[in-house]
């Protein structure tokens, strides 16, 4: 923690670690993993949990249609600017109990403190807060990723979104249902958006540096790709007869690491998801469905990337003997972040005598989305080598509190001062 006389709107690192502590419990385990997917009876049991925090905190609640969680604390009156904090609290299967969650139980330490410090104070505030969760930010159980938050931010159509069904068929307007949170509330966009994360890269922590402001967002494009063959016997079917979509599946896995090498460090590739049917040990696959993903923050890289996985598809299929068909794409935009909210991000972690090294961020965040519609930014503290979306994922306590106390300093100055002058109106 920063020394107490330059701290402008101090922290309780203790309730902040009770949250965190009590969030785990909804699916977490004993290895330190998380498992609590989007909409799953975990994620509306935390959802549960937060809401009861809204309610003792005297925080006002709303539930969109989406299913995206808000708390409001309306300390400015009703027409002055709103500036948004929070992350997610879904995850990865065994991932890990940091990514997103911190994002929001920062959140939720940061507003109360300032809120009882300008009590303290009696200090009239120009701006009001709104903590916020969103809905299936990671992607795992429906696609696409950032699926609230686009959706809130207009990039999504809302219907559209709510028909995404999960690997079972199932809707996230049937799972919104199941849980208690298919809200009808509407709720306005905000003024600006902060969200704190773990780093999830070894930048901060090789350089034992605590604080990062991501400044650049890479884009995305991530295609659903099914190769089609023919189901038969992996015993006598002969090896020239077999139609095996598998095998394409692998051809094009393979050329996409290759691909990926062609552009050195400005190129991400993936396919993190393969579904195989009929998924037999003894059987030819007759389908293989690619979840890939190509990542630059060159649209120009991003797109030859894209031409060349093409024709990489098409000698894939030809090569296994079998037929391929898209059956979606998501494209997401690179960008930057808000240069008035960066710029306040390096003054106050400068008043704490730390760095504020500038980083790029490969994956999305909710912020990415919202960035479209006004001034947005993510923090970043450091993760133990760099690991993320795995069990061993970790920030120490110490660290999640400077983080905390940061945002914490950021929302009094714009409490104070008002939003950075050259983002007021974007």
């Amino acid at each position: 923690m920063p020394d107490i006389n330059s701290v402008r709107a101090p922290i309780n690192p203790s309730r902040l670690q009770a949250m965190m502590d009590e969030l785990s419990t909804f699916g977490g385990g004993p290895d330190g993993s998380m498992t609590r997917l989007a909409l799953s009876k975990e994620d509306g049991a935390a959802r549960d949990w937060l809401g009861r925090w809204f309610a003792r905190s005297g925080f006002n609640q709303a539930v969109d249609g989406m299913g995206n969680q808000f708390g409001s604390l309306s300390l400015a009156g009703a027409n002055a600017p709103v500036v948004m904090v929070g992350s997610h609290i879904d995850s990865q299967p065994n991932g890990g109990r940091f990514d997103g969650a911190l994002g929001v139980v920062s959140a939720c330490e940061a507003v109360l403190a300032v809120s009882e410090r300008l009590k303290a104070e009696k200090k009239l505030p120009v701006c009001n807060f709104q903590v916020v969760n969103w809905t299936n930010e990671e992607g795992a159980r429906f696609q696409p990723s950032l699926l609230g938050s686009s959706v809130f931010a207009g990039a999504l159509e809302r219907e559209w979104a709510l028909d995404r069904k999960d690997g079972d068929g199932v809707t996230v307007r049937e799972s919104l249902a199941q849980i208690g949170y298919a809200g009808k509330d509407s709720v306005a966009r905000p003024s600006a958006l902060i969200e704190l994360h773990i780093e999830g890269d070894k930048a901060l922590f090789e350089a034992d540096e605590k604080f990062g402001i991501f400044t650049r967002f890479w884009g995305a494009t991530k295609y659903r790709l099914a190769f089609l063959g023919r189901q038969a016997h992996t015993g006598p079917t002969p090896m020239a007869q077999r139609k095996d979509a598998l095998l394409g599946a692998a051809y094009l896995i393979a050329d996409l690491k290759r691909i990926a090498a062609e552009h050195g460090l400005d190129l991400h590739t993936s396919v993190g998801r393969l579904e195989v049917f009929p998924n037999s040990p003894n059987t030819v696959p007759s389908e293989a469905v690619l979840f890939i993903e190509l990542r630059s923050g060159s649209p120009e890289v991003l797109a030859e990337a894209e031409r060349k996985m093409e024709l990489g598809i098409e000698a894939a299929a030809e090569k296994a003997g079998v037929t391929f068909e898209v059956r979606a794409i998501d494209r997401r935009k690179a960008g930057r972040f808000a240069k008035g909210l960066v710029s306040l991000a390096e003054r106050t972690a400068a008043g704490f005598g730390e760095t504020a090294r500038h980083l790029d961020t490969i994956g999305g965040h909710d912020a990415v989305a919202l960035s479209a519609v006004c001034p947005s930014i993510v923090l970043a503290v450091r993760s133990r080598d760099g690991v993320i979306h795995h069990p061993t994922e970790f920030t120490s306590a110490a660290d999640q509190a400077f983080g905390a106390q940061v945002l914490a300093d950021m929302l009094y100055a714009m409490a104070s001062e008002g939003l950075p002058a050259n983002e007021a109106a974007a």
